[in-house]
Protein backbone atom coordinates (compact mmCIF):
# COMPACT_ATOMS: atom_id res chain seq x y z
CA UNK A 1 0.00 0.00 0.00
CA UNK A 2 1.18 3.54 -0.76
CA UNK A 3 2.17 5.39 2.41
CA UNK A 4 0.38 8.69 2.95
CA UNK A 5 1.54 11.21 5.54
CA UNK A 6 -1.11 13.75 6.56
CA UNK A 7 0.26 16.76 8.41
CA UNK A 8 -2.30 18.09 10.88
CA UNK A 9 -5.46 16.62 12.38
CA UNK A 10 -7.95 19.41 11.78
CA UNK A 11 -11.20 18.77 9.94
CA UNK A 12 -9.48 18.86 6.55
CA UNK A 13 -6.64 16.54 7.58
CA UNK A 14 -8.89 13.89 9.15
CA UNK A 15 -11.33 14.11 6.24
CA UNK A 16 -8.53 13.55 3.70
CA UNK A 17 -7.01 10.72 5.76
CA UNK A 18 -10.28 8.84 6.11
CA UNK A 19 -11.16 9.20 2.42
CA UNK A 20 -7.76 7.83 1.42
CA UNK A 21 -7.76 5.00 3.97
CA UNK A 22 -11.17 3.89 2.69
CA UNK A 23 -9.53 3.49 -0.74
CA UNK A 24 -6.81 1.21 0.63
CA UNK A 25 -3.96 3.64 1.30
CA UNK A 26 -1.71 3.31 4.35
CA UNK A 27 -2.42 6.61 6.11
CA UNK A 28 -0.79 8.18 9.15
CA UNK A 29 -1.78 11.56 10.56
CA UNK A 30 1.02 13.49 12.27
CA UNK A 31 -0.21 16.10 14.76
CA UNK A 32 2.07 18.53 16.62
CA UNK A 33 -0.37 18.91 19.53
CA UNK A 34 -1.43 16.22 22.00
CA UNK A 35 -4.96 15.78 20.66
CA UNK A 36 -6.87 15.86 17.38
CA UNK A 37 -9.04 18.63 16.01
CA UNK A 38 -6.74 21.54 15.22
CA UNK A 39 -8.63 24.72 16.02
CA UNK A 40 -11.58 22.55 17.11
CA UNK A 41 -9.71 20.96 20.01
CA UNK A 42 -11.15 21.10 23.51
CA UNK A 43 -9.69 21.47 26.97
CA UNK A 44 -11.05 20.80 30.45
CA UNK A 45 -10.38 22.64 33.69
CA UNK A 46 -12.10 22.90 37.07
CA UNK A 47 -15.13 20.97 35.85
CA UNK A 48 -15.56 23.09 32.69
CA UNK A 49 -15.26 21.69 29.16
CA UNK A 50 -14.32 24.33 26.59
CA UNK A 51 -14.45 24.06 22.81
CA UNK A 52 -11.37 26.02 21.76
CA UNK A 53 -12.57 27.30 18.39
CA UNK A 54 -15.62 26.64 16.21
CA UNK A 55 -18.93 26.90 18.06
CA UNK A 56 -21.54 27.28 15.27
CA UNK A 57 -22.94 24.13 13.69
CA UNK A 58 -24.36 25.18 10.32
CA UNK A 59 -24.90 23.21 7.09
CA UNK A 60 -25.83 19.90 8.76
CA UNK A 61 -26.22 18.33 5.31
CA UNK A 62 -22.45 18.69 4.69
CA UNK A 63 -21.66 16.67 7.82
CA UNK A 64 -24.31 14.07 6.96
CA UNK A 65 -22.97 13.75 3.42
CA UNK A 66 -19.48 13.19 4.80
CA UNK A 67 -20.49 10.33 7.10
CA UNK A 68 -22.82 8.88 4.44
CA UNK A 69 -19.77 8.58 2.21
CA UNK A 70 -18.60 5.79 4.51
CA UNK A 71 -22.07 4.26 5.00
CA UNK A 72 -22.44 6.00 8.35
CA UNK A 73 -24.66 8.74 9.72
CA UNK A 74 -24.08 11.65 12.08
CA UNK A 75 -26.49 9.98 14.52
CA UNK A 76 -24.14 6.99 14.75
CA UNK A 77 -21.69 9.20 16.62
CA UNK A 78 -23.36 12.21 18.24
CA UNK A 79 -26.76 13.75 18.96
CA UNK A 80 -27.77 17.04 17.32
CA UNK A 81 -30.20 19.55 18.80
CA UNK A 82 -31.61 22.46 16.80
CA UNK A 83 -31.45 25.69 18.77
CA UNK A 84 -34.61 27.77 19.08
CA UNK A 85 -34.32 30.73 19.04
CA UNK A 86 -31.28 30.41 16.79
CA UNK A 87 -29.39 33.22 18.53
CA UNK A 88 -29.81 36.57 20.28
CA UNK A 89 -28.61 39.99 19.08
CA UNK A 90 -28.00 42.90 21.46
CA UNK A 91 -28.30 46.32 19.80
CA UNK A 92 -28.63 48.10 23.16
CA UNK A 93 -30.18 47.47 26.60
CA UNK A 94 -33.70 48.00 25.31
CA UNK A 95 -33.31 46.54 21.84
CA UNK A 96 -32.67 42.80 21.83
CA UNK A 97 -33.65 40.41 19.05
CA UNK A 98 -34.17 36.67 19.34
CA UNK A 99 -33.97 35.14 15.86
CA UNK A 100 -36.80 32.65 15.34
CA UNK A 101 -35.84 29.20 14.11
CA UNK A 102 -39.11 28.72 12.20
CA UNK A 103 -39.34 30.40 8.80
CA UNK A 104 -42.91 31.61 9.19
CA UNK A 105 -42.01 33.28 12.47
CA UNK A 106 -38.96 34.81 10.82
CA UNK A 107 -41.06 36.32 8.02
CA UNK A 108 -43.33 37.94 10.62
CA UNK A 109 -40.27 39.13 12.52
CA UNK A 110 -38.89 40.89 9.42
CA UNK A 111 -42.28 42.40 8.62
CA UNK A 112 -42.49 43.98 12.08
CA UNK A 113 -39.12 45.65 11.50
CA UNK A 114 -39.73 46.79 7.91
CA UNK A 115 -43.06 46.77 6.09
CA UNK A 116 -42.94 44.57 2.99
CA UNK A 117 -39.69 42.88 4.04
CA UNK A 118 -41.30 39.45 4.58
CA UNK A 119 -41.94 39.15 0.84
CA UNK A 120 -38.45 40.44 0.12
CA UNK A 121 -37.00 37.87 2.50
CA UNK A 122 -38.82 35.07 0.66
CA UNK A 123 -37.33 36.22 -2.65
CA UNK A 124 -33.92 36.65 -1.06
CA UNK A 125 -33.95 33.15 0.44
CA UNK A 126 -35.25 31.58 -2.78
CA UNK A 127 -32.22 32.97 -4.60
CA UNK A 128 -29.98 31.92 -1.71
CA UNK A 129 -31.40 28.38 -1.95
CA UNK A 130 -30.31 28.17 -5.59
CA UNK A 131 -26.83 29.43 -4.67
CA UNK A 132 -26.61 26.91 -1.85
CA UNK A 133 -27.55 24.05 -4.16
CA UNK A 134 -25.01 25.07 -6.80
CA UNK A 135 -22.33 26.30 -4.40
CA UNK A 136 -22.34 23.75 -1.59
CA UNK A 137 -23.50 20.72 -3.55
CA UNK A 138 -21.31 21.29 -6.61
CA UNK A 139 -18.84 24.19 -6.78
CA UNK A 140 -17.07 23.61 -3.48
CA UNK A 141 -16.31 19.99 -4.39
CA UNK A 142 -14.20 21.12 -7.37
CA UNK A 143 -10.40 21.12 -6.92
CA UNK A 144 -9.84 24.58 -8.42
CA UNK A 145 -7.13 23.38 -10.82
CA UNK A 146 -8.59 24.58 -14.11
CA UNK A 147 -10.95 27.31 -15.27
CA UNK A 148 -12.68 24.58 -17.24
CA UNK A 149 -14.18 23.32 -13.96
CA UNK A 150 -16.42 26.39 -14.09
CA UNK A 151 -17.60 25.67 -17.65
CA UNK A 152 -20.17 23.10 -16.59
CA UNK A 153 -23.33 23.64 -18.77
CA UNK A 154 -25.68 23.80 -15.77
CA UNK A 155 -23.35 26.19 -13.97
CA UNK A 156 -22.97 28.43 -17.00
CA UNK A 157 -26.72 28.45 -17.52
CA UNK A 158 -27.30 29.84 -14.04
CA UNK A 159 -24.16 31.96 -13.69
CA UNK A 160 -26.06 35.27 -13.50
CA UNK A 161 -28.22 33.89 -10.69
CA UNK A 162 -25.09 33.32 -8.60
CA UNK A 163 -24.18 37.03 -8.48
CA UNK A 164 -20.46 36.29 -8.27
CA UNK A 165 -19.42 39.74 -9.52
CA UNK A 166 -21.63 41.69 -7.11
CA UNK A 167 -20.81 42.28 -3.44
CA UNK A 168 -23.15 40.88 -0.84
CA UNK A 169 -23.28 44.33 0.74
CA UNK A 170 -24.78 45.83 -2.43
CA UNK A 171 -26.99 42.81 -3.02
CA UNK A 172 -28.60 42.88 0.45
CA UNK A 173 -29.38 46.58 0.13
CA UNK A 174 -31.41 45.92 -3.00
CA UNK A 175 -33.86 43.99 -0.82
CA UNK A 176 -33.81 45.72 2.56
CA UNK A 177 -33.57 49.24 3.99
CA UNK A 178 -33.54 48.64 7.75
CA UNK A 179 -29.95 49.04 9.05
CA UNK A 180 -30.58 46.31 11.62
CA UNK A 181 -31.89 43.82 9.04
CA UNK A 182 -28.90 44.61 6.83
CA UNK A 183 -26.52 44.00 9.73
CA UNK A 184 -28.28 40.73 10.56
CA UNK A 185 -27.91 39.51 6.97
CA UNK A 186 -24.30 40.66 6.65
CA UNK A 187 -23.03 39.06 9.85
CA UNK A 188 -22.71 35.45 8.53
CA UNK A 189 -20.10 36.48 5.95
CA UNK A 190 -17.77 37.36 8.82
CA UNK A 191 -17.30 33.58 9.05
CA UNK A 192 -15.86 33.82 5.52
CA UNK A 193 -13.21 36.24 6.64
CA UNK A 194 -13.92 39.33 4.55
CA UNK A 195 -15.86 42.57 4.68
CA UNK A 196 -19.36 42.38 3.15
CA UNK A 197 -18.27 44.92 0.51
CA UNK A 198 -15.52 42.52 -0.64
CA UNK A 199 -17.51 39.28 -0.43
CA UNK A 200 -19.36 38.02 -3.54
CA UNK A 201 -23.15 37.95 -3.28
CA UNK A 202 -22.86 34.24 -4.05
CA UNK A 203 -22.38 33.89 -0.29
CA UNK A 204 -25.97 34.80 0.51
CA UNK A 205 -26.01 31.00 0.59
CA UNK A 206 -24.79 31.53 4.17
CA UNK A 207 -28.10 33.23 4.97
CA UNK A 208 -29.89 30.17 3.62
CA UNK A 209 -27.74 28.00 5.88
CA UNK A 210 -28.54 30.23 8.83
CA UNK A 211 -32.26 30.84 8.38
CA UNK A 212 -33.50 27.75 6.54
CA UNK A 213 -31.16 24.92 7.53
CA UNK A 214 -30.83 26.24 11.06
CA UNK A 215 -28.36 26.49 13.92
CA UNK A 216 -27.58 23.21 15.66
CA UNK A 217 -25.55 21.95 18.58
CA UNK A 218 -23.87 18.55 19.00
CA UNK A 219 -24.47 17.43 22.59
CA UNK A 220 -21.20 17.41 24.48
CA UNK A 221 -19.73 20.21 22.37
CA UNK A 222 -18.24 20.79 18.94
CA UNK A 223 -15.32 18.52 19.71
CA UNK A 224 -17.80 15.62 19.52
CA UNK A 225 -17.54 16.04 15.74
CA UNK A 226 -13.77 15.59 15.99
CA UNK A 227 -14.17 12.53 18.21
CA UNK A 228 -16.62 11.06 15.68
CA UNK A 229 -14.26 11.73 12.78
CA UNK A 230 -11.30 10.18 14.59
CA UNK A 231 -13.35 7.09 15.48
CA UNK A 232 -14.43 6.69 11.86
CA UNK A 233 -10.89 7.29 10.62
CA UNK A 234 -9.50 4.59 12.91
CA UNK A 235 -12.27 2.23 11.78
CA UNK A 236 -10.92 2.74 8.25
CA UNK A 237 -7.34 2.08 9.36
CA UNK A 238 -5.96 5.59 9.84
CA UNK A 239 -3.16 5.85 12.41
CA UNK A 240 -2.65 8.98 14.53
CA UNK A 241 0.67 10.10 15.98
CA UNK A 242 0.32 13.01 18.40
CA UNK A 243 3.08 15.28 19.74
CA UNK A 244 4.69 14.74 16.33
CA UNK A 245 5.89 18.03 14.91
CA UNK A 246 6.97 17.73 11.26
CA UNK A 247 10.29 19.56 10.91
CA UNK A 248 11.03 19.18 7.21
CA UNK A 249 9.97 17.66 3.89
CA UNK A 250 12.93 15.84 2.39
CA UNK A 251 13.20 15.83 -1.38
CA UNK A 252 14.50 13.34 -3.95
CA UNK A 253 14.34 14.85 -7.42
CA UNK A 254 10.77 16.30 -7.62
CA UNK A 255 9.25 14.13 -4.89
CA UNK A 256 9.04 14.20 -1.13
CA UNK A 257 10.65 10.91 -0.11
CA UNK A 258 10.46 11.36 3.65
CA UNK A 259 9.38 13.69 6.42
CA UNK A 260 11.47 14.46 9.50
CA UNK A 261 9.88 14.27 12.96
CA UNK A 262 11.99 14.75 16.09
CA UNK A 263 15.11 14.03 14.07
CA UNK A 264 13.77 10.81 12.58
CA UNK A 265 13.02 10.40 8.87
CA UNK A 266 9.82 8.62 7.91
CA UNK A 267 9.51 7.44 4.28
CA UNK A 268 6.38 8.52 2.38
CA UNK A 269 4.81 8.08 -1.05
CA UNK A 270 2.57 11.16 -0.76
CA UNK A 271 2.13 14.06 1.66
CA UNK A 272 -1.16 15.84 2.42
CA UNK A 273 -0.44 19.14 4.15
CA UNK A 274 -3.39 19.96 6.38
CA UNK A 275 -1.24 22.28 8.48
CA UNK A 276 -0.91 25.98 7.71
CA UNK A 277 -0.16 26.28 3.96
CA UNK A 278 2.30 29.16 4.38
CA UNK A 279 4.21 27.33 7.13
CA UNK A 280 4.49 24.08 5.18
CA UNK A 281 5.66 25.81 2.01
CA UNK A 282 7.92 28.49 3.48
CA UNK A 283 9.35 26.57 6.45
CA UNK A 284 9.29 22.84 5.63
CA UNK A 285 9.89 22.82 1.87
CA UNK A 286 13.30 23.68 0.32
CA UNK A 287 13.14 27.10 -1.37
CA UNK A 288 13.54 25.94 -4.97
CA UNK A 289 10.45 23.73 -4.65
CA UNK A 290 8.08 26.43 -3.36
CA UNK A 291 5.19 27.39 -5.63
CA UNK A 292 4.69 30.81 -4.00
CA UNK A 293 7.19 33.31 -2.62
CA UNK A 294 6.88 35.47 0.47
CA UNK A 295 5.73 38.40 -1.65
CA UNK A 296 2.76 36.37 -2.84
CA UNK A 297 1.69 35.61 0.72
CA UNK A 298 2.13 39.25 1.75
CA UNK A 299 -0.26 40.23 -1.04
CA UNK A 300 -3.02 37.86 0.15
CA UNK A 301 -5.97 39.20 2.12
CA UNK A 302 -6.28 37.18 5.29
CA UNK A 303 -9.38 36.40 7.27
CA UNK A 304 -9.38 37.80 10.81
CA UNK A 305 -7.71 36.52 13.89
CA UNK A 306 -9.62 36.36 17.18
CA UNK A 307 -9.17 37.36 20.77
CA UNK A 308 -10.94 34.67 22.77
CA UNK A 309 -11.74 34.39 26.46
CA UNK A 310 -12.74 31.08 28.07
CA UNK A 311 -14.56 31.79 31.34
CA UNK A 312 -16.07 29.72 34.12
CA UNK A 313 -18.74 31.57 36.15
CA UNK A 314 -19.95 30.30 39.52
CA UNK A 315 -23.61 31.20 39.05
CA UNK A 316 -26.36 30.98 36.45
CA UNK A 317 -26.58 34.01 34.15
CA UNK A 318 -29.72 35.72 32.95
CA UNK A 319 -30.55 37.16 29.53
CA UNK A 320 -28.08 35.07 27.54
CA UNK A 321 -28.89 32.33 25.02
CA UNK A 322 -26.52 29.69 23.66
CA UNK A 323 -25.36 32.12 20.91
CA UNK A 324 -25.26 35.88 21.47
CA UNK A 325 -24.09 38.68 19.15
CA UNK A 326 -23.25 42.08 20.64
CA UNK A 327 -23.92 44.63 17.90
CA UNK A 328 -24.17 47.66 20.17
CA UNK A 329 -21.27 49.48 18.52
CA UNK A 330 -20.43 50.63 14.97
CA UNK A 331 -20.32 47.58 12.66
CA UNK A 332 -18.70 49.55 9.80
CA UNK A 333 -15.91 50.96 11.98
CA UNK A 334 -15.01 47.55 13.40
CA UNK A 335 -14.97 46.08 9.88
CA UNK A 336 -12.59 48.82 8.68
CA UNK A 337 -10.28 48.17 11.63
CA UNK A 338 -10.06 44.51 10.62
CA UNK A 339 -9.65 44.81 6.85
CA UNK A 340 -8.83 48.34 5.69
CA UNK A 341 -6.77 49.73 8.55
CA UNK A 342 -5.63 46.66 10.53
CA UNK A 343 -5.56 47.68 14.17
CA UNK A 344 -6.99 46.77 17.52
CA UNK A 345 -10.66 47.88 17.39
CA UNK A 346 -11.84 51.13 18.93
CA UNK A 347 -15.19 49.75 20.10
CA UNK A 348 -15.38 46.08 19.18
CA UNK A 349 -18.39 44.03 18.31
CA UNK A 350 -18.14 40.56 19.81
CA UNK A 351 -19.78 37.16 20.21
CA UNK A 352 -20.61 35.20 23.37
CA UNK A 353 -21.33 31.49 23.42
CA UNK A 354 -22.90 30.06 26.56
CA UNK A 355 -23.17 26.32 25.79
CA UNK A 356 -24.17 25.51 29.37
CA UNK A 357 -27.59 26.97 28.49
CA UNK A 358 -28.07 23.91 26.28
CA UNK A 359 -25.69 21.34 27.73
CA UNK A 360 -25.26 20.67 31.46
CA UNK A 361 -22.17 18.53 30.82
CA UNK A 362 -19.89 21.48 29.97
CA UNK A 363 -20.01 23.17 33.40
CA UNK A 364 -20.49 22.19 37.05
CA UNK A 365 -24.09 22.29 38.27
CA UNK A 366 -25.29 25.84 38.82
CA UNK A 367 -22.34 27.31 36.88
CA UNK A 368 -21.99 28.76 33.36
CA UNK A 369 -19.45 28.18 30.62
CA UNK A 370 -18.68 31.32 28.57
CA UNK A 371 -16.73 31.64 25.33
CA UNK A 372 -16.19 35.27 24.26
CA UNK A 373 -14.75 36.05 20.82
CA UNK A 374 -13.70 39.40 19.38
CA UNK A 375 -12.80 39.28 15.66
CA UNK A 376 -9.62 41.30 15.10
CA UNK A 377 -7.14 41.85 12.28
CA UNK A 378 -4.42 39.28 11.67
CA UNK A 379 -0.79 40.29 12.15
CA UNK A 380 -1.31 42.54 15.19
CA UNK A 381 1.07 42.74 18.14
CA UNK A 382 -0.48 40.57 20.83
CA UNK A 383 0.42 41.67 24.36
CA UNK A 384 -1.06 40.63 27.69
CA UNK A 385 -1.94 44.23 28.56
CA UNK A 386 -3.96 44.47 25.33
CA UNK A 387 -5.85 41.29 26.13
CA UNK A 388 -6.72 42.60 29.59
CA UNK A 389 -7.88 45.91 28.17
CA UNK A 390 -10.38 44.18 25.91
CA UNK A 391 -11.43 41.76 28.61
CA UNK A 392 -12.52 44.71 30.75
CA UNK A 393 -14.34 46.25 27.77
CA UNK A 394 -16.38 43.16 26.90
CA UNK A 395 -17.20 42.17 30.49
CA UNK A 396 -18.42 45.68 31.26
CA UNK A 397 -20.56 45.69 28.13
CA UNK A 398 -22.06 42.25 28.84
CA UNK A 399 -22.85 43.29 32.41
CA UNK A 400 -24.47 46.52 31.22
CA UNK A 401 -26.51 44.96 28.43
CA UNK A 402 -27.70 41.97 30.47
CA UNK A 403 -28.16 43.84 33.74
CA UNK A 404 -26.09 41.60 36.03
CA UNK A 405 -22.67 41.28 37.63
CA UNK A 406 -20.29 38.75 36.12
CA UNK A 407 -16.69 39.82 36.80
CA UNK A 408 -16.84 39.02 40.53
CA UNK A 409 -18.21 35.55 39.79
CA UNK A 410 -15.49 34.39 37.38
CA UNK A 411 -13.72 31.34 38.83
CA UNK A 412 -11.83 30.32 35.69
CA UNK A 413 -10.27 32.49 32.97
CA UNK A 414 -8.02 31.85 29.99
CA UNK A 415 -7.28 34.09 26.99
CA UNK A 416 -6.21 33.08 23.48
CA UNK A 417 -5.07 35.22 20.52
CA UNK A 418 -2.44 35.68 17.78
CA UNK A 419 0.61 34.28 19.52
CA UNK A 420 -1.35 31.19 20.59
CA UNK A 421 -2.56 30.58 17.03
CA UNK A 422 1.07 30.84 15.87
CA UNK A 423 2.43 28.59 18.63
CA UNK A 424 -0.28 25.92 18.38
CA UNK A 425 -0.94 25.91 14.63
CA UNK A 426 1.96 27.77 12.97
CA UNK A 427 -0.79 30.12 11.81
CA UNK A 428 0.34 32.72 9.25
CA UNK A 429 0.25 36.12 11.00
CA UNK A 430 -1.81 34.52 13.75
CA UNK A 431 -4.94 34.30 11.58
CA UNK A 432 -7.85 32.29 12.95
CA UNK A 433 -9.95 31.62 9.85
CA UNK A 434 -7.53 31.31 6.91
CA UNK A 435 -7.76 33.20 3.63
CA UNK A 436 -10.56 35.70 3.08
CA UNK A 437 -13.21 34.71 0.52
CA UNK A 438 -12.94 37.90 -1.52
CA UNK A 439 -13.89 38.12 -5.20
CA UNK A 440 -10.21 37.84 -6.21
CA UNK A 441 -9.57 34.92 -3.82
CA UNK A 442 -12.38 32.58 -4.82
CA UNK A 443 -12.22 29.12 -6.44
CA UNK A 444 -9.29 28.90 -8.89
CA UNK A 445 -7.81 32.14 -7.55
CA UNK A 446 -6.95 30.57 -4.18
CA UNK A 447 -3.57 28.94 -3.45
CA UNK A 448 -3.55 25.62 -5.30
CA UNK A 449 -4.06 22.21 -3.73
CA UNK A 450 -1.07 20.97 -5.78
CA UNK A 451 2.47 22.14 -6.39
CA UNK A 452 3.68 21.42 -9.93
CA UNK A 453 7.28 21.43 -8.70
CA UNK A 454 6.56 18.56 -6.28
CA UNK A 455 4.62 15.65 -7.76
CA UNK A 456 3.46 14.04 -4.51
CA UNK A 457 2.64 17.04 -2.27
CA UNK A 458 -0.97 18.19 -1.80
CA UNK A 459 -2.51 20.94 0.31
CA UNK A 460 -5.83 21.06 2.13
CA UNK A 461 -7.55 23.32 4.67
CA UNK A 462 -8.63 26.90 5.08
CA UNK A 463 -5.87 28.54 3.01
CA UNK A 464 -6.87 26.67 -0.15
CA UNK A 465 -10.15 25.59 -1.80
CA UNK A 466 -12.93 25.89 -0.90
CA UNK A 467 -12.07 28.24 1.99
CA UNK A 468 -12.52 28.99 5.70
CA UNK A 469 -15.08 27.43 8.02
CA UNK A 470 -15.81 23.96 9.35
CA UNK A 471 -17.97 22.62 6.47
CA UNK A 472 -15.55 23.94 3.79
CA UNK A 473 -12.60 22.36 5.63
CA UNK A 474 -14.47 19.06 5.84
CA UNK A 475 -15.04 19.28 2.08
CA UNK A 476 -11.46 20.39 1.38
CA UNK A 477 -10.07 17.12 2.74
CA UNK A 478 -12.36 15.09 0.49
CA UNK A 479 -11.46 17.20 -2.54
CA UNK A 480 -7.72 16.79 -2.12
CA UNK A 481 -8.04 13.06 -1.38
CA UNK A 482 -10.07 12.57 -4.55
CA UNK A 483 -7.41 14.39 -6.58
CA UNK A 484 -4.67 12.14 -5.20
CA UNK A 485 -6.79 9.03 -5.87
CA UNK A 486 -7.47 10.19 -9.43
CA UNK A 487 -3.76 10.71 -10.11
CA UNK A 488 -2.84 7.34 -8.69
CA UNK A 489 -5.46 5.63 -10.86
CA UNK A 490 -4.14 7.47 -13.90
CA UNK A 491 -0.68 5.99 -13.20
CA UNK A 492 -1.96 2.43 -13.05
CA UNK A 493 -4.26 2.60 -16.11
Amino acid sequence: MKKIAVIGSGFAGISAATTLAAEGFDVTVYEKNDSAGGRARKFESDGFVFDMGPSWYWMPDVFERYFNRFDKSVSDYYHLERLSPSYRIFFNENDVWDLPSKLEDLYQFFEMEEKGSSLQLKKFLDEAAYKYKVGIEDLVYKPGLSIMELMDPMLMKGVFKLHVLQSISTYIRKYFKSPRLIQLLEFPVLFLGAAPSDTPALYSLMNYADMVLGTWYPKGGMNKIVEAMVTLAEEKGVKFEFNSNVQSLNMSSTKVNSITIDGHDKPVDHVIAGADYHHVEQELLPEKFRKYNEGYWESRKLAPSSLIFYLGVNKRLDHLLHHNLFFDEDFALHTKEIYQNPSWPTNPLFYVCCPSKTDSSVAPEGYENLFILIPVASGLEDEETTREKYFEIVINRIEKLTGQSIATNIVYKRSYAHRDFIENYNSYKGNAYGLANTITQTANLKPSIVNKKVSNLFYTGQLTVPGPGVPPSLISGQVVAQELIKREKRKTN
